[in-house]
């Protein structure tokens, strides 16, 4: 390794979406400058989640001397995480790792030498707790929002404008500096605008703006005006770098190993694919919608199908097979035209050449990976940012339809959801999703622009260039506690 060695401390929030993006995000800052190396540090979540179980294995067999990966240790009876409360909640259970993780750095403070120093700290926007660790060590501190630019800068808005809660129930639309057109407050979770939540945003918001950078997985030439909006001045430098992309999938195997054999005889750009993320599910009601509404359209399909976890007032007994919640017949019907599958590989899928269109929660990675394989979005969001991320690929950038922007999930009692998305809506969607010439044709352009950004003279490549110089000059100006 080489000498006068700069550490960084990256910390991801415990999810599969956030660790993948840190990964990558950590692989590309040391493949740009020999003379960083980076210690992620991993908190167990708070529920175990295989695919990030899986995720963790394969990435810590295959990766190169400079990134190394330490586990924080956790208290026996950790703070439970409130469904209810979702985010001030998950804060406090991180907030229980900062002394572990506070005994690690001082221990790599202490033990290092003049060829090697700990400059920073590179917090998820869900871990901003640990800038008291960074604040008690004296160590700078980045935060990597692995969400988009335009989420931002809704939290910047509700940070200065917080009376946005008295609008929760109506049908008002609010002026953001951050998008184009104004935004419908269905865009804008409820969730969100309750007391505790907002309380946990407008506090993260303040702290994110003690940070020295921050760096956003997005790039320019996708969410230029949203870039743009950011204030000149008391707030931190804003560093585009994506799109960081994890392009072997996540680790894990198919549970239909004969998918993607299945899709090299089918036609170029026919084939539907769904798929709603690593917690994407859904009660048996809207699986029997969602299937009707594929037999009519009469596009080929592969479906990534997860069943829900039985939630506490269900006395079902749910079996580990979800296709037994499909119509009768629904397969023998669909024999040939279709694939149902657990598990996807999804950046395989999107990347076979039969795959011409992708229903999809609208999880940023998620997004990323469509727009770099050209693949048009039909949106059907479900929790967290993803109803804000579907308005902006659908009314603000036109890279997607419109299949249910408005739609929202109980993530932790999927049997409890009231709103029921129709088969002629499914099947309106995704004759729209095939057949829009428009949206395609933008996909394909922004496609070539999200790979061009990354490469060498382009936008976010020079992001990363000023984001990698002033790291360096760090291990000239740090002094410890």
């Amino acid at each position: 390794m080489a000498n006068n060695v700069a550490e960084l401390v990256f910390i991801p929030a415990p999810g599969v979406g956030h660790i993948m993006s840190t990964v990558e995000m950590a692989k590309l800052l040391v493949s740009r400058d020999q003379r960083l190396s980076i210690n992620v540090l991993l908190i167990n979540p708070p529920h175990p989640v295989s695919p990030l179980t899986d995720y963790i294995e394969s990435v810590t067999k295959n990766m190169n001397e400079h990134i190394r990966f330490t586990e924080v240790a956790r208290d026996h009876t950790p703070p439970k995480v409130d469904p209810k409360a979702f985010l001030p909640s998950f804060n406090e259970f991180i907030r229980s790792h900062c002394k572990y993780v506070r005994d690690i750095v001082a221990n790599m403070i202490s033990n290092q030498d003049g060829s090697r120093k700990v400059v920073g700290f590179v917090v998820d926007i869900l871990c901003v707790s640990m800038i008291d660790v960074a604040n008690e060590l004296r160590v700078p501190m980045y935060v990597f929002f692995t969400s988009n630019a335009a989420f931002v800068g809704f939290n910047l808005y509700v940070d200065q404008n917080q009376h946005v809660i008295e609008l929760s129930d109506s049908d008002r639309e609010i002026v953001m500096p951050c998008f184009v057109n104004p935004v419908p407050m269905h865009v804008v979770r409820a969730e969100f605008l309750l007391d505790e939540e907002l309380e946990f945003l407008v506090y993260s918001f303040r702290e994110l703006r003690k940070a020295k950078g921050i760096m956003v997985n997005t790039f320019l030439e996708l969410e230029t005006h949203a870039i743009k909006s950011f204030p000149d001045t008391n707030f931190p430098p804003v560093y585009p770098v994506g799109p960081i992309l994890n392009l072997d999938g996540v680790g894990g195997k198919a549970d239909d190993t004969n998918v993607l054999s299945w899709l090299d005889s089918q036609p170029p750009s026919s084939v539907v694919l769904l798929c709603f993320g690593s917690m994407g599910c859904f009660n048996e009601v809207q699986v029997k919608e969602i299937a009707h509404g594929l037999e009519r359209s009469g596009y080929r399909f592969v479906w990534s199908l997860r069943r829900p976890p039985p939630s506490e007032q269900s006395v079902e007994v749910h079996s580990d097979d979800p296709t037994v919640l499909l119509p009768d017949g629904f397969l023998e019907r669909t024999s040939g035209v279709g694939k149902v599958i657990g598990w996807a590989p999804q950046v395989s899928l999107l990347a076979h050449e039969a795959v011409g269109g992708f229903v999809s929660h609208c999880g940023w990675n998620s997004t990323l990976e469509s727009l770099w394989f050209g693949i048009p979005m039909a949106a059907w969001p479900m929790y967290a940012e993803q109803q804000m991320n579907a308005f902006e690929l659908v009314v603000e950038l036109g890279l997607a339809v419109d299949m249910k922007s408005d739609y929202l999930m109980d993530l932790f009692n999927p049997d409890a959801n009231v709103v029921i998305v129709t088969a002629e809506e499914i099947e309106r969607g995704i004759r729209k999703l095939m057949k829009d010439n428009e949206v395609r044709t933008k996909v394909k352009e922004i496609s070539k622009l999200s790979r061009a950004t990354v490469a060498e003279g382009g936008s976010s490549y020079a992001s990363v260039g000023y984001l990698v110089q002033e790291i360096m000059s760090l291990k000239f100006v740090c002094h410890y506690y």
